[in-house]
């Protein structure tokens, strides 16, 4: 069964992201699936997003690889990290779930079972 009230923020080519893809659906819940790659973000998105999760978005910045360094994203202000997230989508560690109560980096993908 569709649950809108669930939203998975996914990258289908993400291990972990399928993994908490797959979690989901085995508990029955079949999530809002947003590809933010294909997407993209807003700035006010990911500031809710932050808000809900209570993090910063150094919390969230994708450091695997060489990208947030290239940019000059580690240690870099908020705001500067939100603007980088917003050009480039993938600097998003990825999967978020949102729902009714809260959201998180699900990495590890158990972490999900504490928002359900």
């Amino acid at each position: 069964m569709s649950d809108p009230t669930v939203t998975i923020f996914h990258n289908p080519s993400c291990g972990a992201s399928r993994n908490t893809l797959e979690i989901l659906r085995e508990r029955g819940i079949e999530p809002t699936v947003v590809e933010y790659l294909k997407a993209g973000w807003t700035k006010p998105q990911l500031q809710g997003l932050l808000k809900t999760m209570n993090a910063r978005p150094a919390d969230i910045l994708r450091t695997k690889g060489e990208r947030a360094a290239e940019l000059g994203l580690i240690g870099a202000d908020d705001d500067t990290i939100l603007d980088a997230m917003v050009a480039e989508p993938g600097l998003v560690e990825r999967p978020i779930v949102l729902t009714p109560r809260g959201a998180a980096l699900c990495r590890p993908r158990e972490r999900v079972l504490g928002l359900l």
